[in-house]
């Protein structure tokens, strides 16, 4: 009996139980589905987030107070810290300490609600430079304008806002020249910037920006920044430039062994990497969880196999009467095993494909997210490949079952 023979046979079998094999199968389809949608979410969100920081430009560096953290503990202290002064703006503008530096803008975050009347919105309020947002992520206001350098000189009560800050408190209404309150301090409307949604770090329609005297002096109190984010010149080594913020950074701050900064930089190539590291071990894991159905799937077609089996025994005994030797006994359950697993590997494949794509539609149409529709062409072959050799692997204890069977005792069997 050739190959060819064998297979017919096993199809035949498998149809004359049709319900029995699709609900066999099925264990494997939501095992592949968990798998392939992991691995293409996951790199959906890897590519999204990459190129949210990618758009702010490979020759941006972000600067900020403390010792760089090494674990979720360390996040209190940098947000704590109070080691950036206007000092170290005046240090790193001089040309001698970082010649290809371009642009420095200090920012400060400022912690809670927008009020207009009875109406509270929670979004970013930053206090910032004037030129820093169009510069960093080219983003400009449709109606009104930036406060000025003037408006920064003199801690001006003025504020930038974002498209839906302005819906939520203005609704239809004009916004521009109308005061908001943060923190108790009026603040007048110049300028409503365009719907974007995330851009980076930030939803730009959620954030409100304010001259960064403004939020140090008038509203917290304070004479240190948060951040600070640096512009080099476009056609310069970024490695360059980083080593000159960090020795203009050790001299104003008299800080002469490197361990014992207060302070840490942070390059876009180094944010890539850790994003590129966090996905992927991520996606990892979660296969890895989801791997655990298959095997649960792969149990359960041996079970079924081996149920199979017992039920055509007289089947086995008559087709070893008629000269079929253990190795096309053997073939034909492996073959029968390998068409559910194989079967439930594409179907759950292009389940996960169609579930991959919504998922993408809905995030680009409803929630204006930029995500990407993605499969890594590995995740198919993982997929489908995965499925088959659980077919394999939990088929071959029925298959050699039914081969070792005596033809005269099957014969008998009822």
């Amino acid at each position: 009996m050739n190959f060819t023979t064998t297979a017919k046979t096993s199809l035949r079998a498998l149809r004359a139980h049709l319900g029995r094999s699709m609900l066999t199968i099925l264990g494997i389809v939501i095992g592949v589905v968990a798998i392939v949608l992991v691995i293409a979410l996951g790199q959906g969100a890897q590519d999204l987030i990459l190129s949210q920081v990618q758009s702010i430009g490979s020759n941006t560096v972000v600067v900020r107070p403390g010792r760089q953290p090494t674990g979720p503990s360390d996040v209190a202290d940098t947000i704590l810290s109070d080691s950036l002064k206007q000092r170290d703006v005046t240090a790193l503008l001089k040309t001698a300490n970082v010649p290809d530096l371009e642009s420095v803008a200090p920012a400060v975050l400022v912690p809670g609600a927008i009020a207009y009347e009875n109406t509270l919105f929670r979004g970013t309020v930053l206090g910032w430079t004037p030129e820093a947002l169009g510069q960093v992520f080219n983003v400009y206001p449709d109606r009104g304008a930036f406060f000025t350098a003037d408006d920064v000189k003199q801690a001006a009560r003025v504020i930038v806002i974002g498209n839906k800050v302005k819906e939520d408190l203005f609704g239809d209404s004009d916004a521009l020249g109308e005061f908001v309150a943060v923190k108790g301090q009026k603040l007048q409307i110049v300028g409503i910037l365009p719907p974007k949604g995330q851009v980076s770090a930030f939803n730009v329609d959620e954030i409100a920006l304010i001259p960064y005297t403004t939020a140090q002096k008038t509203i917290l109190g304070i004479d240190y920044f948060h951040e600070f984010f640096i512009r080099a010149k476009s056609d310069v080594n970024i490695d360059v430039v980083v080593e000159d913020i960090k020795a203009t950074l050790r001299e104003t701050h008299n800080i002469t062994d490197p361990e014992k900064d207060d302070f840490f930089v942070v390059t876009q190539a180094s944010v890539i990497e850790t994003v590129k590291t966090v996905t992927q071990t991520l996606t990892i894991f979660l296969v890895a969880i989801a791997s655990i159905s298959l095997m649960v799937a792969g149990i359960g077609i041996m079970n079924i196999m081996l149920v199979s089996v017992t039920e055509r025994t007289q089947e086995i005994g008559l087709r070893k009467a008629l000269g079929a030797t253990n190795r096309n006994i053997l073939l034909q359950f492996l073959i029968e095993s390998l068409i559910l697993t194989s079967t439930g590997g594409i179907i759950g494949t292009t389940i996960a494909i169609a579930l991959a794509a919504l998922v993408s539609y809905i995030a680009q149409t409803y929630f204006t997210i930029a995500w990407p529709f993605t499969l890594p062409l590995g995740a198919i072959f993982l997929g489908v490949g995965v499925s088959s050799a659980i077919g394999l692997l939990f088929g071959i204890y029925p298959a050699r079952s039914a081969a070792n069977k005596n033809p005269i005792e099957a014969l008998r069997f009822e």
